[in-house]
């Protein structure tokens, strides 16, 4: 994608920026919707002038922490908007110019999805989303637009001072890029409806609302928005608020399916989750005197915050407090209550200020409930996809370990051993195509399909074939509404999709001296076989994976396994444990890990082959890891 308008495309644009020749000076980075996205922006571009500065390309001498601060906090408002506000993915492009300007470009991947309502279902008014547009209209003279078929870009280009009035920030750029930004930058801000006027009050005070709010807002943002608990999100908002825009404050949390917390008493449903005040000693009896005054419904007409009682009896007589709704996505969340003493009202710096900090807090708290109840469903429907227990087999040692990664929902790993009946134990060790839902739906028929066919005394071979077709048809059926009731409807064109299953699945049938091991591997990694003296031998040929090829017919295959022969069954969790380019198994690395086992009990086997594949790797495993481990006594 070009990153700058062509010569007929300046023909129709204002003020069209031209590229600079020099490679070095360009940074770019594709930023997905996420609310982590603005800070991800932010860095890049600091990052980029420290380095151009660095480097001193021509134009970098001019490069200042002013006009750095300025570009991050355009930059985030852009992406705030786009990414936060409306969802959509954004390529962000910035380039240094001969002249020391800064030419900083948002482009969205997305520009035929349609805006936004701009109520929601309850009548509530929906955040705006089109404040970026008004940063544009304010500072036309060096913002311009380009238009693709492909893509819409919004670039703005901030040139360094020209003057030689001095000011305490112009000064060469160093790694500090946190200093606030031009006072021209917070003038154009405000005309632009995103940054409230300087408040007449104190020198500090008027410094910090009219030029440091935004970065404020964009610092919280970052904090909040990595929070994964309601409850810490409420705490760090008391800290954010207190003493910088109020004496003190409170969070409520309601219940979002009912909404209570807005009827009159509150109700079990509301509760003030975090109660903060600059005078720590205040802060139990103001928790008690806030209870007593749950928040209030607002009138249908009421937009902003409303006025909240003042908790006179522990403050004293006079003060001002408000109470802002804390809604995302149109459900109510929860509320936020502020108060600073000796106040008839708070300045409107301050209320417009703390509205957008509240739109920011409830983001945060909507996420945070989203992903405790992801992990809720993924940690019950685990529960429900594995044993108990594993069965004790006589004259076999059995270990296990089993290690779901903590991403994308339930586990495509699963085992199973269980007793078959009339002297016989039957083991499974399977990994399902993807996880989530739909792996879930999968496991959750194989498993105890794998139990029914086995107790009705079907063999190895025969209990694959039957659980292929099994997964050909009622398995697929059922993970892909799995898949729409999860994701939405499927897209047009999209059929169903077959849901694979890799898996190694066996008999053992204990025997005077050893134990019978009738096994088959359908697309999984081969198990191997350690005998006592060190030498290690593969116990079975591939097969094709479950829920490919209808009409598959499987064969199996029958080891012995003697006194101190140890089986290991592992998932590709093990084998494919990366290192860079390389995997754990790359030259037969598993069996040499196993090699090394010789001796060991089944339980010191198991521990040292996971030991072996988490330090084979620098960072956490990326996959669901499953290792089974049986050895005849």
């Amino acid at each position: 994608m070009g990153v700058v308008p062509t010569q007929r495309e300046t023909e129709v644009l204002t003020g069209a920026a031209p590229a600079h020749t020099d490679s070095r000076a360009r940074a770019h980075a594709l930023l997905p919707g996420s609310e982590l996205a603005p800070g991800t922006a932010r860095g890049m571009v600091r990052a980029a002038l420290g380095e151009w500065t660095g480097l001193a390309l021509p134009g970098a001498e001019r490069l200042t922490e002013r006009l750095a601060q300025d570009a991050a906090l355009l930059v985030s408002e852009l992406v705030t908007n786009a990414v936060v506000h409306a969802g959509t993915d954004v390529e962000l492009h910035c380039r240094l110019e001969p002249a020391g300007a800064v030419v900083v470009e948002v482009t969205d991947r997305h520009p035929t999805r349609a805006p936004r309502d701009t109520t929601a279902d309850d009548g509530t008014p929906e955040p705006e989303y089109g404040r970026g547009l008004r940063l544009v209209a304010a500072l036309a003279e060096s913002w311009g637009v380009t238009y693709r078929r492909t893509a819409k870009t919004v670039w703005a280009r901030l040139t360094p001072e020209t003057d030689d009035r001095p000011h305490p920030d112009d000064r060469p750029l160093h790694d500090d890029l946190t200093h606030p930004g031009d006072r021209a930058l917070g003038e154009a801000l405000q005309l632009a409806g995103i940054l409230a006027p300087e408040p007449r009050g104190a020198d500090g005070d008027r410094d910090w609302l009219g030029r440091g709010a935004l970065s404020f807002l964009a610092e919280a943002s970052d904090l909040l928005a990595g929070q994964l608990d309601e409850d810490l999100v409420a705490s760090l908002t008391g800290q954010l608020v207190v003493p910088r825009l109020a004496d003190w404050c409170a969070v409520w949390l309601e219940d979002e399916v009912s909404g209570r917390g807005w009827a009159d008493g509150g109700g079990p449903g509301v509760r003030p989750a975090r109660v903060w005040h600059s005078g720590e000693h205040l802060v139990e009896e103001l928790r008690h005197a806030l209870e007593k005054e749950p928040p209030r419904p607002p009138g249908p007409a009421s937009h902003g915050p409303l006025p909240y009682p003042w908790p006179g009896a522990v403050l004293g007589p006079h003060g001002a407090a408000l109470a802002y709704r804390l809604v995302a996505g149109g459900r109510p969340l929860g509320t936020l209550v502020i108060g600073r003493t000796g106040l008839l009202r708070f300045p409107d710096e301050v209320t417009g200020l703390v509205e957008d900090l509240s739109r920011r807090v409830a983001l945060a708290i909507g996420a945070a409930r989203q992903y405790a109840r992801q992990a809720t469903i993924s940690a019950v429907l685990q529960r429900g996809l594995l044993p108990g227990a594993v069965a004790e087999i006589p004259g076999v040692r059995t270990a296990l370990v089993y290690e779901p990664c903590d991403k994308g929902g339930p586990s495509g790993d699963f085992y199973d051993v269980f007793p078959a009946g009339h002297g016989r134990w039957c083991f499974a060790v399977g990994d399902v195509q993807g996880k989530g839902p739909e792996a879930a739906v999968v496991i959750g028929l194989a498993r105890p399909w794998l139990r029914l066919l086995a107790r009705e005394g079907y063999g190895v071979a025969d209990v694959l074939d039957r659980l292929n077709q099994l997964l050909l048809d009622d398995a697929t059926e059922a993970a892909d509404a799995a898949a729409r009731a999860f994701a939405g409807p499927v897209a047009p064109g999209d059929g169903p999709q077959t849901r694979f299953l890799s898996l190694l699945y066996g008999e053992l049938v204990p025997y005077e001296g050893g134990v019978r091991c009738t096994l088959a591997s359908a697309g999984h990694p081969l198990p191997l076989v350690l005998g006592p003296g060190g030498d290690v031998r593969t116990a079975a040929r591939p097969q094709t994976l479950l829920g490919v090829v209808e009409d598959e017919t499987y064969t199996s295959e029958t080891i012995e396994l003697r006194s101190g022969d140890t089986l290991l069954c592992v998932t590709d969790g093990v084998t494919e444990r990366r290192n860079g380019p390389d995997q754990f198994d790359d030259g037969d690395g598993l069996a040499r890990a196993l090699a090394g086992c010789a001796g060991l009990d089944a339980g010191l086997v198991a521990e040292r082959i996971s030991r072996l594949v988490h330090d084979f790797g620098g960072q956490p495993p990326e996959d669901d890891l499953a290792l089974l481990v049986l050895q005849a006594e």
